[in-house]
């Protein structure tokens, strides 16, 4: 899946997705499959939503290959075609890999800057992993 445009400016899956497709993957994600009319009624405890808007949103993000489509029934039943967590997997690593691609050294200079100033046990992962490459390029 090929994210168009990252939002540096946004928090959370908002960096990648429009408000309501946000919402509609997380539940999406928590729930397993779900209706047009099920995503919803879930969505309405924090603001009412027009069926025909979230049927258009969740048809945007099947046509962008992130959900999936089966009849059940009369009603189309969707579902997330990857987890969360392969999502966030795949776009974190395209990303660095853009980065790198287009910035080189500087990318990885502040990368690692960020991990120093973060958390020790990200060092500790980062020098395991190297240790294997390096030994993996043997």
């Amino acid at each position: 899946m090929d994210i168009k445009q990252f939002k540096y400016g946004e928090a959370g899956m908002g960096r990648f997705f429009g408000s309501l497709e946000a919402k509609i993957m997380e539940q999406l994600w928590e729930i397993e499959e779900l209706t047009i009319k099920d995503v919803q009624q879930r969505l309405a405890k924090d603001k009412q939503l027009n069926f025909n808007t979230v049927m258009t949103v969740m048809n945007r993000l099947h046509d962008k290959g992130l959900l999936s489509k089966r009849m059940r029934g009369r009603r189309s039943a969707y579902r997330a075609v990857m987890s969360r967590e392969a999502f966030i997997e795949g776009q974190s690593r395209q990303l660095t890999e853009n980065l790198l691609d287009e910035f080189g050294d500087v990318v990885l200079t502040h990368m690692l800057d960020a991990i120093k100033d973060v958390d020790h046990t990200l060092l500790d992962k980062l020098e395991l992993k190297l240790k294997q490459m390096k030994q993996d390029s043997r």
